[in-house]
């Protein structure tokens, strides 16, 4: 029997709220709440829809995480969680006044305006449909395409991090370090400095090349899940970093987003 839920988060927004939640979700991590359920309210714009997600937020004794711009809804909550005592957090309104206070400017208050169909949009479409396409080394022509070169051995988390930035919009490129593989050799014409070369503890990529292995039904004690093999493996790939001159990053116990951020921060 599935446990009751005892903690109730309202998400209201006058878009799709995936801001707010994204803040909600970070946030939770941080507590040991098994039992929460996270409730989208989207494209909220009558104050009849605001009174009656109040209304159910009350029921359930939860808080409300909104991303309102238009004054008048923004209001409206402000009212409602007076009225039934609620406490709510304005995600988007202490930025907005900060935007205003400091450049003297005013916001659109155009609801959904992070997701309309713009140039930086299909901008990412088109570099997720690149990552696809050259993940994993599939064709060296593509390092001189992509604004972001990933370089890494067996299981450390290229892929992953290819689609996150291809998410931000950076075309990417990853290809596998393996000692027996002569890099390619497209690695020494670029010149821009967008190479990245990850690298881990090897204690911890035995921990995850072994649980790989576990979940594909394959015995754990093979080459490509020893501490010495991975070693090697990293060695080799750290002395093709010292000698492409790029910078490196050590993605243990790190979160895509966290190592991603790294690399956006080389970049710049």
């Amino acid at each position: 029997m599935n446990q009751a839920i005892t903690h109730f988060i309202a998400i209201c927004s006058d878009s799709i709220g995936e801001t707010a939640e994204a803040v909600v979700q970070a946030t939770l991590r941080q507590f040991e709440l098994p039992n929460t359920e996270i409730k989208r309210y989207m494209n909220v714009r009558e104050e009849d829809e605001l009174t009656e997600l109040m209304e159910e937020v009350a029921r359930r004794g939860g808080f409300v995480a909104y991303t309102l711009v238009q004054p008048e809804l923004r209001e409206v909550i402000r009212e409602e969680a007076v009225r039934l005592n609620i406490r709510t957090v304005d995600i988007m309104g202490p930025m907005m006044q900060a935007f205003a206070d400091t450049f003297n400017d005013y916001p659109k208050r155009l609801p959904g305006l992070l997701h309309r169909l713009d140039d930086s949009y299909f901008r990412r479409v088109e570099a997720m449909e690149f990552a696809v396409q050259y993940d994993d080394g599939k064709d060296v022509s593509a390092i001189l395409k992509a604004d972001i070169i990933l370089l890494g051995v067996s299981r450390i988390s290229k892929t992953p991090l290819s689609m996150f930035l291809a998410h931000k919009g950076y075309k990417t490129v990853n290809f596998p370090i393996v000692p027996e593989m002569s890099p390619p050799s497209q690695l020494r014409e670029v010149t821009n400095g967008n190479i990245i070369g990850l690298t881990i503890e090897p204690e911890h990529l035995l921990k995850i090349r072994s649980e790989r292995l576990k979940v594909m039904g394959l015995p754990h004690q093979v080459q490509y899940a020893s501490l010495e093999r991975i070693q090697e493996e990293l060695d080799y790939a750290l002395s093709l970093y010292t000698e492409l001159g790029c910078p490196v990053i050590d993605v243990t116990d790190k979160a895509i987003e966290e190592s991603a951020g790294l690399i956006m921060n080389f970049l710049k």
